[in-house]
């Protein structure tokens, strides 16, 4: 360590919540002899201000719980009692019910929450302090790897010297463009319109995805008369929506949402997003792991990026625990592998899902309409079935990390 550099044994680059989430996990499962070190310019803006919400599963929700921070959200999130899918055009006067699912994976445990972002990444970051993790507002700007340490310069100026650097600094990750690994995927022709919507009657805690020939709009119910919308179309189309004036605006969110819920209003910021399927082809480098969107990026038809990205990080939390508890280098090529092979083909498994949905749904292809409505309403008559997506919604199969299991680490 050279003079004027501090020393750490992680290093994580962004505050998001699976890099919060993982420096949480670590520093309770490894104590004060374990040093972890979060920087994002971003945790310079607190409160947070962050508008979404976002979809939390049963399996998020549990490491959530375990982790310590769930009782400080729990009074904002919304649980999904159930769900409906329909499919018709934009101008059909009716959208006949395809498919609806329960709320509960377990009894009393919904399937998923509503949680606005800013309530749970200041629970976040307030469980990061009293844990002692070393939160620093600033990016890390460079960094070099060597045999035994990775040493690292943030945007302040600041030098650490660290075992292990996680790259979870999102879609754009300039870790891991600094560390040369590149990304194949593609760029859909779409952009998902974010916003909260107020409507005059309650939801009574149902969600509804109504697939339409652009793509799914989705209304996923908040705490009070208030619903989170996530609103598919195509680039050219969410431009033009952007630009129109709010009566406009009203307008065409009206036609997508209907009267149901009584009369309705955008309350926020309105905002849009493109949309497409990005995976690294590496998860780790030399002494480097990549999680959350810095490691994939999928279509949000499905509803599971924000828990892939929590998934990853009780993986790589477990990975590096169990590494340290027997005495082992926590950024070893060997421990990162480890990490690797658990997640790369669930990551991989789900972005074929949700291209494959994508695809299937956002087009004007009738003859696709057709066999896509039968397969709906053949799901909807199976109840096993419907309890398999159920549970694979909850983020309960495959290989599931200790966390979402509601197990500590």
């Amino acid at each position: 360590m050279t003079s004027g550099e501090s020393q750490s044994d992680v290093l994580i680059a962004g505050g998001g919540f699976a890099g919060l989430a993982l420096a949480i996990a670590l520093c309770q499962a490894l104590g004060g002899r374990f040093a972890v070190t979060v920087a994002d310019p971003a945790l310079a803006a607190t409160p947070s201000k962050d508008p979404r919400a976002s979809a939390i599963a049963a399996a998020a929700r549990r490491l959530f719980e375990t982790i310590g921070i769930w009782g400080a959200v729990a009074g904002d999130a919304q649980p999904m009692l159930d769900m409906v899918v329909t499919d018709s055009k934009l101008e059909d006067a009716v959208r006949p019910t395809f498919l609806t699912f329960g709320g509960e994976v377990e009894p009393g445990e919904a399937f998923a929450h509503m949680v606005e972002n800013r309530h749970l990444i200041d629970a976040l970051v307030a469980k990061a302090k009293e844990e002692g993790v070393d939160l620093r507002a600033a990016a890390v700007t460079d960094f070099v790897a060597e045999p035994q340490r990775v040493r690292a310069t943030l945007s302040t100026g600041d030098e650490l010297s660290v075992r292990l650097l996680v790259g979870a600094d999102g879609a754009r990750s300039a870790v891991r463009e600094r560390a040369g690994i590149a990304t194949h995927g593609w760029n859909y022709d779409q952009s998902a319109l974010v916003m909260t919507v107020e409507h005059e009657r309650d939801h009574n805690g149902r969600a509804e995805e109504h697939f339409l020939p652009a793509g799914p709009f989705a209304i996923l119910p908040l705490t009070g008369r208030r619903s989170s919308i996530v609103w598919t179309e195509t680039a050219k189309e969410a431009e033009r929506l952007l630009a129109l004036s709010d009566d406009e605006f009203h307008a065409e969110l009206e036609k997508r949402f209907g009267l149901q819920l009584g009369d309705i209003k955008v309350s926020g910021p309105k905002r849009a997003f493109p949309l497409g399927l990005h995976t690294a082809r590496s998860f780790i480098g030399e002494r480097l792991a990549l999680i959350g969107d810095a490691a994939h990026v999928i279509h949000p038809i499905a509803g599971q990026g924000l828990n892939m990205g929590l998934r990853d990080a009780a993986a790589l939390a477990e990975v590096v625990a169990d590494a340290a508890r027997l005495g082992l280098d926590p950024g070893d090529a060997e421990t990162l592998e480890r990490y690797q092979r658990w997640r790369r083909f669930d990551t991989m498994t789900m972005g074929v899902a949700t291209d494959g949905l994508n695809k299937l749904f956002s087009n004007k292809s009738d003859a696709l309409r057709l066999v896509r409505d039968i397969g709906l309403g053949l799901v909807e008559r199976m109840p096993a079935l419907k309890s398999v997506f159920i549970r694979e919604a909850a983020g309960f199969t495959g290989d599931v990390p200790k966390l979402l299991r509601g197990e500590a680490i």
